[in-house]
């Protein structure tokens, strides 16, 4: 008998899926933005939605419809690639900077807004609450299951009603007006967005959780490969339009926010004055308990992916082992704070997003019309020499004579000039695949 979910059923999978997404990023990067942005803030959030929303959902359904994990996707371009780049990735939205950002977060919004000014000048303070936040997350990673099948029916529920609550009264009651436009919103307000939608990790994300939600409806009793990628499709909808939702949202918050609380560092702070604001000291409690939940979630979805898939790549170290090596990284990354957590990791953001964005195109592409090796060896081959650049052009460490060359390549001045050498790239690869192609054909 072939199982079916319920529409119930496949609902909480979605929100769960919503759940592991928001996290720390969703939530601080939005606001900071609309602050930017001001009266450019819509088409701003128009190019954020594509890097954050977009390529997350193209993510989930690539895995889906591969039925495996991202080495499996990754093993395309060759198996040394298939080893490097998902160790890669796990690392940066792991411990290198997803796994941290969690905490520093949760530290920003639930914790420095109570706290008297002689503590928030003590670098204890935040050493401290990141020990305590990781060591609650290395015990519930160590049996994640029930944490995440509460996930979908109570925690995320409870957060957007927050998030809805504090959208319907920003817009009632607005903070103030949109400002003019800051630095790189005057005259490229849709390019940044869609770069500011980098810092979220969604996109990487998406090729993480995609597995988990993969594991999640097997266990359910579903078993047949389209059924599976069906359900994981529609999951992937419910959680595009949660995060689609607090993206729009917050934008509008953080860029109606500049009259009342000026222009602030991070996204953390921009969000707890304006709850502050809008709702008093309640609110700012209720906030800080709420996103506090939701980085804690996040922080455990994380911790648990990349301890099982570093314990499959490295089989001599127990899952047990691998999450207190990263659950201790991450508490020494984190003390770091978030301001600079943010500003060491755009360069390595810049060096990987194309490469992973191309890489879920071209899965499309192979799974529509069947593409051999030399297409994606040749696209990403290109993508990772402009992706690179960018990345030593976002540290400022690209030499001028280098900028200079690059220059000449089109949309690298904007950030996105991996686009036409990934694009032509493909083309020569499909072209060197031609007697190989016909070859079988014969």
């Amino acid at each position: 008998m072939v199982k079916k979910l319920s529409g119930k059923e496949t609902w909480i999978i979605g929100l769960m899926l919503f759940a592991l997404f928001l996290g720390a990023g969703n939530m601080i990067f939005p606001p900071a933005m609309g602050q930017q942005a001001g009266e450019h803030v819509w088409l701003a959030t128009l190019g954020f939605l594509i890097t954050g929303v977009g390529l997350p959902f193209l993510g989930i359904v690539a895995i889906a419809l591969s039925g495996n994990d991202i080495q499996s996707i990754s093993n395309r371009v060759n198996p040394t690639f298939g080893l490097i780049f998902p160790i890669i990735l796990y690392l940066t939205i792991g411990p290198f900077f997803g796994i941290p950002r969690t905490a520093t977060v949760a530290y920003e919004i639930g914790v420095t807004p109570f706290l008297p000014e002689s503590l928030l000048a003590s670098q204890g303070t935040l050493f401290l609450y990141s020990l305590a936040f990781f060591a609650v997350t290395y015990w519930l990673a160590l049996n994640p299951t029930k944490l995440v099948d509460r996930i979908g029916k109570v925690l995320t529920p409870a957060l957007l009603l927050i998030l809805v609550t504090l959208t319907v009264k920003a817009f009632s009651t607005p903070m103030g007006e949109l400002q003019p436009a800051q630095g790189d919103y005057v005259d490229g307000a849709f390019f940044k967005g869609f770069l500011e939608g980098y810092l979220t990790l969604d996109a990487l994300g998406a090729l993480v959780f995609g597995i988990v939600i993969i594991t999640t409806i097997k266990d359910r009793g579903v078993t047949a490969k389209m059924d599976v990628a069906k359900i994981c499709i529609q999951a992937g909808l419910i959680a595009a339009a949660g995060l689609a939702f607090v993206y729009v949202s917050l934008a509008y918050v953080g860029g109606t926010s500049v009259t009342s609380l000026g222009h602030l560092d991070n996204g953390g702070a921009i969000l707890t004055g304006s709850a502050s604001l809008l709702f008093g000291s309640l609110g700012r409690v209720v906030l800080g308990v709420a996103i506090t939940f939701a980085c804690l979630t996040t922080s455990v979805g994380l911790v648990s992916a990349c301890g099982n898939y570093l314990a499959k790549v490295i089989p001599w170290l127990d899952y047990k082992v691998v999450i207190l090596l990263l659950s201790l990284f991450s508490t020494a990354v984190a003390n770091f704070g978030l301001t600079q957590l943010i500003s060491v990791s755009v360069p390595l953001l810049f060096a990987i997003y194309p490469l992973a964005i191309v890489l879920i195109l071209l899965s499309f592409v192979d799974y529509g019309i069947g593409i051999t090796s030399k297409v994606y060896k040749w696209s990403l081959g290109v993508t990772a020499i402009i992706s690179l650049a960018d990345g030593l052009k976002a540290a400022n460490l690209l030499t001028e004579n280098l900028t200079s060359f690059f220059t000449y390549i089109p949309l690298f001045s904007i950030g996105i000039g991996w686009l036409v050498p990934a694009v032509c790239g493909a083309i020569v690869g499909w072209c060197l695949s031609l007697p190989e192609i016909r070859g079988k054909q014969g």
